[in-house]
């Protein structure tokens, strides 16, 4: 089964803690609605560019980008 990672783009001096603050949000979501997601986090792009993520099974993707509404999505690589 392909995954996909789900990417919130965070630009700006605050976008690390915005992005940090924003995956708080995301495992709320994902404990509400007793979603089997484990892989979830952080990543900086560049000083001035964070991302906030989540992994998902191809199959269950839809559902949840059209209530969360990610800025972009790829496949994910497991790195």
């Amino acid at each position: 089964m392909r995954k996909l990672k789900l990417i919130w783009d965070f630009r700006g001096p605050a976008s690390k803690k915005t992005a940090e603050h924003h995956l708080i949000h995301l495992k709320e979501y994902i404990m509400m609605n007793n979603l089997d997601i484990i892989i979830t986090g952080v990543e900086i792009i560049s000083e001035m560019h964070h991302i906030a993520f989540i992994v998902v099974d191809e199959s269950e993707m839809k559902p949840i980008r059209d209530a969360l509404k990610p800025h972009r999505g790829q496949v994910y690589s497991g790195s």
